[in-house]
């Protein structure tokens, strides 16, 4: 149980906005406090969105035995709504960016000033719960997990969410100038790729789903 929820968790978390909102806090006048900051409304969201979802769910009753079915249902259709939006997002033609114009989205604007009360308000924006997100949760609640297990799991969930802000507070703290560098470079090529990015992180997380989904129903 742990390990499927894991897995989807680190699809979940590789979100090219979360990656790039850290760059920016860590070049900030500010760097340690505002990402921290940043981290914490991310982990905030995580968790808050993952507890609610997960009692939703197992006071459904979704992980009794008797309720095989709807289980694997819903894990079916989760996949089915991430292969469904994967095939939205490829298929959408972004329009090419102005650079004589700011940008007008909302996280955009809230980054162009960097403070922690922002930052933290960012973090909650950036971590609101994504389907793969919300696959991973569930995989958690309908499973037969007892409380310590269940905690256990979806502290990991939640830690994994997060791995792309927290991992890079972590690096700049050990070493800023190479961090700092190398993130910058590393931005570049996301901004160029961070659609495919999320094309195939829906794809994949979609396809497990789908897959386990299938089978379960199958199998009954």
């Amino acid at each position: 149980m742990i390990g499927q929820a894991a897995g989807l968790a680190v699809l979940a978390a590789l979100s090219p906005t979360a990656l790039l909102v850290a760059a920016v806090y860590l070049g900030s006048a500010r760097p340690r406090r505002t990402s921290l900051f940043y981290l914490a409304g991310a982990l905030t969201m995580s968790l808050v969105m993952g507890v609610v979802f997960l009692v939703i769910l197992r006071n459904a009753g979704l992980s009794l035995p008797s309720h095989r079915t709807p289980r694997y249902g819903l894990r079916l259709g989760l996949g089915l709504l991430l292969l469904a939006a994967a095939g939205v997002v490829a298929a959408r033609k972004p329009k090419q960016p102005d650079p004589a114009k700011p940008r007008q989205g909302i996280v955009s604007r809230m980054t162009a000033n960097p403070a922690p009360v922002t930052a933290f308000l960012v973090g909650v924006i950036v971590f609101a719960p994504s389907l793969t997100f919300l696959g991973a949760v569930q995989v958690i609640a309908t499973s037969k997990a007892n409380v310590g297990q269940t905690v256990e799991a979806v502290a990991v969930v939640v830690v994994i969410d997060a791995l792309l802000v927290w991992l890079s507070v972590l690096l700049y703290l050990i070493a800023p100038e190479l961090t700092t560098r190398h993130l910058t470079s590393f931005n570049r090529w996301l901004r160029a790729h961070g659609t495919a990015i999320i094309v195939w992180v829906m794809v994949v997380a979609g396809a497990i789903l789908v897959i386990n989904g299938s089978y379960g129903l199958i199998a009954h």
